[in-house]
């Protein structure tokens, strides 16, 4: 400890090097044990090659190990500068992929920049919890009774949901608007204020069932009944649980899975992942994967509890829940528990955006745990 502090009063280099030895290492390997999964899974899915997908995904993963670090070493007050440029860019993207944006199975969810494809909602959910932390790390709980201060912060969830809905994905959506009642929940909220923002919801549901996509509404009723529509609809889901069941206990071997191998398994390098991890691997395997996963949320929601600034633990509050959310919605899809979403598993799944933005949201997690020991934003009364 000393030796780090006689490095942080030293020349900025030497500064760099003692946020650098504060960076959460085990941390970062764990990140690192799960991209090595999603290699093993992504070459098993090309049928033993790096190519097309572990290859790229693994490029991928260098550039935003990198770009992690680099996010690491920067201050609470450079990440509060950069929050609201960052917002606005999210915006920006989400109101052009609507007017421009690349259609893929019946959703504008991608923008095509120099033949790159970038799916802007992924972008989103970073930034905005990094700017209702920006907002509301120095305001007292006192403040956050008054609903008129409330408004501005909703207003921030609500515009990047309503746009992401209608592009339309539904999934992502949610899990931006459960992302930003998480950290409003964190930044002091009552629980009688949550209760009436919960009230209206039963009675909105048959409203927001009425302007769903059929797409859409034919999910929830494959989710109720797959076997109404078993090459179609439901065609998904039944082979998902097929590849699932088959795995048995220690799996069927690695590039040895029937439904995955011969091509029965739709979507196997993305949202279905973990059913072919499953397949091979087994239930072993299977609880082995969800032990990491779990351990990163773990991680995350400690890193958040141990700063001692509110910048830094509604940030960290915010990206272990958005990386819980894609976990569980991603799991209980492919189980068969939840409708089919279209939400990938993180560091796993095949796809640049969604690999880029977790590596960046973990680069903020972790510069929440380099800078725990910071005081910022601390001059007003939170009594």
């Amino acid at each position: 400890m000393n030796f780090q502090k006689r490095l942080l009063r030293a020349e900025p280099n030497f500064r760099i090097l003692a946020k650098l030895w504060q960076v959460n290492w085990l941390y970062v390997l764990l990140i690192c044990a799960l991209a090595m999964v999603g290699y093993c899974a992504l070459y098993s899915a090309a049928g033993g090659s790096s190519r097309p997908f572990a290859g790229p995904q693994t490029i991928r993963f260098a550039i935003g190990l990198v770009m992690m670090v680099c996010v690491a070493l920067m201050s609470p007050r450079v990440l509060t500068r950069l929050a609201w440029p960052l917002y606005g860019l999210s915006l920006v993207l989400l109101v052009a992929v609507l007017r421009m944006g690349h259609v893929g199975k019946g959703a504008e969810r991608w923008l095509v920049i120099g033949g790159v494809q970038l799916q802007p909602s992924e972008l989103a959910k970073i930034a905005l919890v990094l700017v209702l932390a920006t907002w509301f790390h120095r305001v007292s709980y006192r403040r956050m009774v008054n609903p008129l201060y409330l408004l501005p912060p909703a207003a921030m969830v609500l515009v990047p949901v309503g746009l992401v809905l209608k592009e339309p994905n539904l999934g992502t959506g949610v899990i931006i608007g459960v992302v930003g009642a998480t950290v409003f929940f964190g930044a002091g909220m009552r629980l009688w204020q949550i209760a009436l923002l919960l009230l209206p919801l039963p009675f909105l549901g048959k409203l927001a069932y009425s302007h769903l996509h059929d797409y859409q509404k034919a999910r929830i009723t494959t989710f109720l009944n797959p076997e109404s529509d078993p090459l179609g609809a439901g065609y998904n889901i039944i082979q998902s649980k097929i590849a699932l069941g088959s795995g048995g206990m220690w799996g069927q071997g690695y590039l040895h899975g029937t439904q995955g191998q011969l091509n029965f398994l739709p979507e196997k390098q993305t949202d279905f992942i973990f059913t072919m991890i499953a397949e091979e691997w087994g239930y072993v395997g299977g609880i082995a994967v969800i032990g990491l996963l779990m351990l990163m949320v773990v991680g995350g929601m400690l890193i958040a509890m141990r700063s001692r600034n509110q910048f830094g633990r509604l940030l960290g509050l915010g990206i272990a829940t958005n990386f819980f959310l894609y976990c569980a919605v991603n799991l209980s899809m492919v189980m068969g528990t939840i409708p089919v979403g279209g939400v990938p598993l993180p560091l796993i799944s095949y796809g640049g955006s969604a690999m880029l933005t977790v590596m960046f949201g973990f680069g903020l997690l972790m510069s929440a745990w380099v800078h725990r020991n910071d005081q910022f934003g601390e001059g007003e009364d939170r009594s």
